[in-house]
Formats: C-alpha cells, structure tokens, sequence
C-alpha cells in the first residue's frame, strides 16, 4: 500500500500560528539578553509559547488524509458551497463533485473561493485523467493560484516533457520545479505551499515575498522570491500584491480532479509587526518596553515588605529589557537593604538562605556580564563578597 507523503498533511505541521503567551513562575537570568533587533532574550520564559496543533494524516490512494485541528477547510469531498465561478459577479461554477473530488468541466471558466486570504500553509491534492490524451501542456493542464495571483502549475509531466518553467510544481513563467516528483496519471498528487506575499509601504518593498513548494513530499520550489504573478510568454515583474485574495483553479480544458484542499493562514512577519525574528531597532526597542512594563507590573503584585526579594528580582529582570533609571535606583536601594539584613543574620540563619543568597548572586553577576549595571554596583559587589567569604562560590 502506498502512503502518501505530503509533508504538511500529518506530522510536519508549521507551527507559525497563533501563541499563547505564559509567564513565568521565577526570574530568568540565563540566556543572552535583548539587543537592538531582537526583543527577547535567548531562551526567553516570557516569549509566547506555540499553541498546540493538532496534525491530521497522510493521504492514501483511495482515500484523503485528514487536516490538522486549526486547518481552514476549503474543499472536503461533498459540495462547492465555498466556491464560484470566476467572474465579475461570481455565481455558480459548473464544475463538478463525483466521487469526493471537484473536477473541471473544459469550458467552464476558472473556479475561485468566496474566502479571501492572504500568507497560508495551502494543501491541495490534484489528480490528471488516467486516460492520456496530449503531450505537453495539453495533457492535463491545470493551475493553483494563491490569492488568484501567482500561479503553481498543475500538468501531467509523468513521461511528459514540456518546458521547464511550465513543469508541474513550476511558479508558471518564472521559475521551474526543482525535481518532476509525480506520480502516475489517475493517481492523486499532493501540493503543499508556503506562501508569502509581497509587503511593500510607501512603494517602497520590505518584503518581496516569497513561495515554497512540495510536490508528493519532494521540494520543488525553495522560498522562491515572488516575482509578480507570472504567465504565459510575458516576463512578470515584482509589484505589491493585496492583503487578501481568493484561491483559483484554472480551466485549461482538461478535466482534473481536486480534493482535500484546506489552509492555515500564517502570522504577520517582522515587517507586518511580529515580534519574532530581526526586528527594526525602533520595533525591537518598542517591543522590549513593552515586555519591561509587564514584569513591572508583575513586580508590584509581589510587593511585601516581609519579603521583599521576588519584587527585587523582577524588577532586575525589567532593566535586561528596558534601563530604566527609577527602576535601577529602586533595585539599587532595595539590593542595599537585602545585604544589610543578611549583615544581621547569625551563622546558622545565614546558613539557611544559602541557595537563595547563591540565585541573588547570580542574577547580579548576569546584569554585571551585560553591563545592564556596572562591575560596582553596590548590592552586587556587597553579594558576591559575602558568598566569597562564606565559601559558596566553590563547588
């Protein structure tokens, strides 16, 4: 029995999705900080967690895989409710539904969503007539258009050569399929797509955008840069896209069949306003103000003048996002009266708080590294004094 291996339809799903965001139950003084263009730290605990997805199943011969939990179903087998005519006006295709799949009737016209969307992961699984009739383009020729815009070829190429930007798995005019990854014509193909678009502002472009595409499992097209929506004869050139678009399937007179088609649309990038990624220094900072005023915020639920220490360490933690000179004078002033009570301590209640004493130590010593305070900061110079003394800095 034959598995078919679209990459994204079972275990490899793109968690680029929406994220949850935990907040962590200590401060984290470990991995690199914040910079200029990255707002988190490495190995940030504050940084939102990926939302659980789940994967859905490889496809078989006879049967369609099922879409992973968040996977927005475009076609599932039964009816064309989500779909029309590709015309001014819309209104009914007369495409097909026979045997769970979509197919073209020739003539028809192209046939496109009523759902408009934008950056997607796109499943689409395609198959030719398993009669052959043609050669070249003319044997089962079809296109899916992301957006209704760039077009990624759908041909029998199985023993079919045909020029190699007009291959199937080809961004059609501009650039050709890595490999000729098909299966047999009758048999079901299956198409996973990155797709990207072009972010320009003020005419200027920030992001040309970008396509991925796997053919039965076999990279095809490697983040290929958009290059307009390409065609037939004329060279396509970059220019801006919408924000949203509907998917099309082209009619190019053969009958080929479609099924299990759905999508999960992606987050917006680092020039969109994501926070993930080589930020502008302008974002990054932005973003890192942000985080600081939520640990101070967390900071001031703390407060407990018994125990004031888990407010101290989250207001050291905000100035590894954001330098704030009345936070600093507050850690600075609160550090002092944290050494001078353990100043007061006897030996034995000194002993005790050992391994607190030893994680306020380290917390210094990583703003020290980073010079987010300097080597003479008072509270920190006073601390690891007396871990030195106490004989806890060896191992």
């Amino acid at each position: 029995m034959r598995v078919y291996t679209g990459l994204m339809a079972v275990g490899v799903v793109v968690l680029l999705a929406a994220t949850v965001r935990a907040a962590p139950a200590e401060p984290s003084f470990y991995g690199d900080p914040p910079d200029e263009n990255h707002p988190w730290a490495v190995h940030d605990p504050h940084r939102p967690q990926p939302k659980a997805v789940s994967p859905g199943t490889f496809s078989m011969p006879e049967q369609p895989g099922k879409p992973p939990s968040d996977a927005v179903i475009l076609f599932d087998g039964t009816d064309l409710s989500k779909w029309e005519a590709d015309k001014a006006e819309g209104g009914p295709t007369k495409w097909i539904v026979k045997d769970g799949a979509m197919e073209c009737t020739p003539g028809s016209g192209y046939i496109r969503t009523k759902e408009k969307f934008g950056d997607c992961q796109l499943h689409v699984e395609w198959a030719a007539p398993k009669k052959v009739e043609g050669n070249s383009q003319g044997r089962g020729n079809s296109g899916i258009f992301p957006m209704g815009l760039a077009e990624i070829q759908v041909l029998d190429n199985y023993d079919n050569p045909t020029y190699a930007d007009g291959f199937a798995g080809a961004y059609y005019g501009v650039s050709p399929a890595m490999a000729n990854a098909l299966r047999p014509p009758g048999e079901y193909q299956v198409v996973d797509i990155v797709f990207r678009r072009p972010v320009y502002k003020d005419g200027k472009v920030l992001d040309p955008g970008y396509v991925t595409v796997l053919m039965n499992g076999v990279l095809v097209q490697d983040h290929a840069m958009l290059e307009g929506p390409g065609g037939h004869m004329g060279r396509s050139k970059p220019r801006p896209f919408p924000e949203a678009g509907p998917l099309k399937l082209q009619d190019h007179g053969n009958p080929v069949r479609f099924r299990n088609i759905w999508y999960r649309p992606l987050p917006p990038r680092a020039v969109e306003g994501s926070t993930d990624g080589y930020l502008t220094t302008e974002a990054a900072m932005a973003k890192r103000k942000e985080i600081a005023a939520e640990i101070r915020e967390d900071a001031a639920k703390r407060k407990d003048a018994a125990n004031p220490l888990p407010e101290m360490l989250r207001l050291m933690e905000s100035l590894v996002y954001d330098k704030d000179e009345t936070v600093y004078r507050q850690v600075e002033q609160m550090g002092g009266q944290y050494v001078e009570s353990l100043k007061k301590l006897v030996a034995d209640k000194l002993e005790a708080k050992k391994d607190e004493v030893k994680r306020v130590n380290d917390a210094f010593r990583y703003l020290g590294r980073f010079k987010i305070v300097p080597a003479t900061f008072g509270p920190k110079v006073e601390i690891e004094k007396m871990v030195k003394e106490q004989g806890w800095d060896k191992k």
